[in-house]
């Protein structure tokens, strides 16, 4: 038996039998929903599947067409699908065990963030892989910033925008627990801003927030309407973490290092050349 479970563990699930078909997916909307470079997603029977805990706080945002995203209402973690042809889908993240299996491919490359470098050998598919549906992926235009030199950055309903602005050093990709339960991804890919350089230019009030109670600093903050992971933490604090897969445009920054690799998850495999740290730096 495999556990999976949100954030804040008010959403739980089990599933028993073997799990297939884990892919990485690169497009736009998975970026958007899960704030990241891709989102995992690993499929098993329904006939083995059950809710064990918190169904009442699933709400769900029809992404495409018939295609529905669930996420927990309270913390934003992306929770699995509806059943497709036997199967059910679920975001790796927020596994709590290991399903004993591992990626096959990368999906809808030809949609993959511009600051993100695929190094692994897992094969890789412009789109689709053959015999399995293409959703409707509509290409997001990114709206034009107000402030000279500012890049913009939005939720996948688009009711959420906000602003940043000034020197962006890199983006980390931190592979803590928390950040995979959070993001439901393998990792997270985060820049940092100063305070000044931030400013929500519409939408603030659908902003949601959760502070994990035993966790010194992190909080997940999502468009309460289509469970898109946004810029979170006490924007009264300094510096102020930006999801990169929210971003509407190409940064001026890349990924620059691995942190609290020794929490990774274990279907998730490090193969680029950047520097990694067990735990965060200068600990």
């Amino acid at each position: 038996m495999v556990r999976g479970s949100c954030l804040c563990r008010g959403v739980q699930w089990e599933v028993d039998g073997e799990f297939s078909l884990m892919s990485h997916c690169h497009c736009s909307i998975c970026r958007k929903s899960h704030g990241a470079a891709y989102g995992t997603y690993v499929a098993a029977a329904e006939g083995g599947f059950r809710w064990t805990l918190g169904e009442s706080l699933i709400r769900r945002y029809e992404s495409s067409p018939g295609f529905f995203r669930p996420f927990c209402g309270r913390c934003g973690s992306k929770l699995p699908g509806d059943p497709q042809d036997g199967l059910r889908f679920m975001p790796a993240g927020n596994l709590d065990d290991d399903p004993q299996t591992r990626p096959v491919a990368h999906i809808f490359v030809g949609s993959r963030a511009p600051w993100d470098t695929i190094a692994d050998d897992v094969h890789q598919f412009e789109a689709a892989p053959p015999g399995f549906p293409a959703p409707e992926l509509a290409p997001k235009r990114a709206p034009a910033a107000r402030r000279e030199g500012a890049m913009r950055g939005s939720c996948l309903c688009g009711k959420v925008v906000y602003e940043i602005s000034g020197r962006f050093d890199g983006i980390v990709k931190c592979h803590c627990s928390r950040c995979r339960k959070g993001r439901s991804a393998a990792h997270c890919n985060n820049l940092f801003v100063s305070a000044p350089e931030f400013s929500w230019e519409s939408g603030e009030e659908l902003v949601e927030r959760y502070a994990v109670p035993d966790a010194k600093q992190f909080t997940n903050a999502f468009c309460r309407e289509c469970g898109s992971i946004l810029p979170r933490g006490d924007f009264g604090q300094d510096p102020i973490g930006i999801p990169a897969g929210s971003l509407d445009g190409d940064p001026p920054a890349r990924e620059t290092v691995h942190i609290f690799t020794g929490s990774k998850a274990p279907w998730s495999e490090i193969a680029d050349d950047l520097p990694r740290f067990e735990g965060r730096p200068g600990e």
